[in-house]
């Protein structure tokens, strides 16, 4: 759970930077998108590091629900049928971590079939395959936030992603075994600034394209 974490962790906030170019443009933007596909080559084919980084990703959801099914089930059988007071106030991110697990497993599904394979009706009418033409990455996603419900359920959505890492990148701190205070503090301090950047960073855009400062 722990290490799976962290690759999640690393992936939305370097995917939150790049995301942020959709302020610089849609040449940038485009650019990024190509960038992205043409990754070492010739050593690999076209959207070949594209295709590893998804099948690592993939590989990391699997283990992490998992994880995270074997977990729930060994803590209610240690817990017993009585439930026991006093054990310590749990904070809402703590106490809420399954289900934000599970909002942000059904997003993955539409964000994918939002913007990476365009499937109808989740993706908007104006969608154009960018497998190979990133010429309209920038297009897509403009096109997407447009709409307004996409927009609200993009933004909750990362106000919930904010909840999960802030616990997430903390509990990393206990579950690799750091005990010390200031080893603890350290990793609260990191889990609020990068739950923070990645909250808001993301819930910018959706904004942005709504009042039209990105078109």
């Amino acid at each position: 759970m722990a290490l799976t974490g962290i690759a999640f962790a690393g992936f939305v906030f370097v995917h939150m930077i790049g995301n942020l170019k959709v302020y610089f443009g849609q040449d940038e933007f485009d650019h990024y998108a190509h960038w992205l596909r043409t990754l070492l080559q010739p050593l690999v084919p076209y959207s070949g590091v594209l295709w590893i980084l998804r099948i690592v990703l993939l590989a990391s959801l699997i283990a992490h629900v998992v994880a995270a099914f074997l977990l729930t089930r060994r803590a209610r059988a240690a817990r017993g049928p009585h439930r026991r007071a006093g054990l310590g106030v749990r904070t809402l991110p703590a106490r809420t971590m399954l289900v934000t697990g599970i909002v942000l497993l059904a997003f993955v599904v539409f964000h994918i079939l939002d913007l990476t394979t365009g499937t109808s009706p989740v993706a908007s009418s104006e969608f154009v395959d960018t497998t190979r033409e990133t010429s309209h990455a920038y297009g897509n996603l403009v096109a997407s936030f447009e709409r307004w419900p996409v927009a609200v359920f993009y933004i909750v959505v990362m106000l919930l992603l904010g909840m999960h890492l802030v616990h997430g990148i903390w509990s990393v701190v206990h579950d690799l075994g750091g005990t010390g205070r200031r080893l603890r503090q350290c990793g609260a301090v990191i889990a609020g600034v990068v739950a923070v950047a990645v909250t808001v960073g993301n819930v910018s855009i959706p904004i942005a394209v709504l009042t039209g400062v990105v078109s």
